[in-house]
């Protein structure tokens, strides 16, 4: 998925357009958007709305749901065949996720549904989070995992320079935790700035060469930027088709490398590569070169 577009669980007339707007997912919030006081009526906007929304491929629908026993009763009131499942805010412990796991069953029992259907995407906003990474990425339910900068900031005092490069040791470590445990590449982070639409490109260049293969959006208008720097160009699609279509024919003679079109040598490492290109957009692939 490349975009995730998070929209206010207290915000009707925002939910009601979430659905049109163009993002491959939605994160619906129920935690940082909704003040303290506000969270009853923000879970009766959302459980209203879901009952209007079927299952779909695209966008698929999470919910972000508050830490602690909040959290759960989160869960409770808008646990939906139309969500995909929840994003675990300030997420630090496998306990926690073993909580949630447990918390999921009965919903999934209550609607019919098989245990697992519900995933999780623990929010890593800590120092804490950040080394416990390789752990949380196993955890029961993980799908991938997902980078709260702005908290995690505030809680080791980073400051980020022009090109973010302070942050960098924490998004490597949820990307290399992530390939780890066989799960999606991990989400990346929003940027609140969603008028420098520039800044935001070169930002999301940078995560996508670091490992990330989609980005956390807070309006609209970030959409299109993310897309383009996630989309596999016509130049990279037909880059990969040819180098897999080499490979092949190199293994039908017996052979284990090729040259690629400017005679480099090519082995089964580039051609993983090349197969997670095409997979970005779906398309089938020869079994994973090894």
């Amino acid at each position: 998925m490349r975009s995730a577009l998070y929209v206010p669980g207290n915000a009707p007339d925002k939910l009601a357009k979430a659905l049109d707007l163009g993002a491959d997912e939605l994160i619906v919030d129920l935690e940082d958007a909704v003040p303290p006081d506000g969270k009853d009526a923000a879970r009766r906007t959302v459980a209203e709305w879901l009952c209007s929304v079927r299952a779909r491929a695209s966008p698929r629908v999470w919910v972000r749901i508050n830490p602690g026993e909040t959290g759960l009763a989160d869960i409770a009131a808008v646990a939906s065949g139309a969500v995909a499942g929840f994003c675990a805010a300030k997420t630090e412990s496998v306990g926690r996720l073993v909580q949630l796991d447990g918390a999921l069953r009965i919903p999934e029992k209550e609607l019919g549904l098989a245990p697992g259907s519900f995933g999780l995407v623990p929010l890593l906003e800590s120092a804490a989070a950040v080394l416990a990474a390789p752990l949380l990425a196993r955890g029961p339910r993980v799908v991938r995992l997902q980078l709260g900068e702005a908290d995690l900031r505030a809680d080791t005092g980073i400051e980020p320079g022009p090109d973010e490069r302070e942050l960098q040791y924490a998004r490597s470590q949820v990307v290399m935790a992530s390939a780890a445990a066989g799960i999606g590449p991990p989400m990346g982070p929003v940027s609140t700035d969603f008028r420098d639409l520039d800044r935001l490109r070169e930002s999301t260049l940078a995560l996508r060469r670091l490992g990330f293969r989609g980005r956390a959006c807070i309006h609209p208008a970030q959409l299109g930027v993310v897309h383009e720097v996630f989309t596999p160009s016509s130049e990279e699609l037909a880059w990969a088709r040819d180098l897999i279509d080499r490979y092949e024919e190199a293994r039908a003679t017996g052979a284990g490398v090729c040259l690629d079109a400017r005679g480099r040598l090519v082995d089964a490492a580039v051609v993983r590569s090349a197969q997670r290109v095409l997979g970005r957009l779906g398309v089938p692939v020869p079994a994973d070169a090894s």
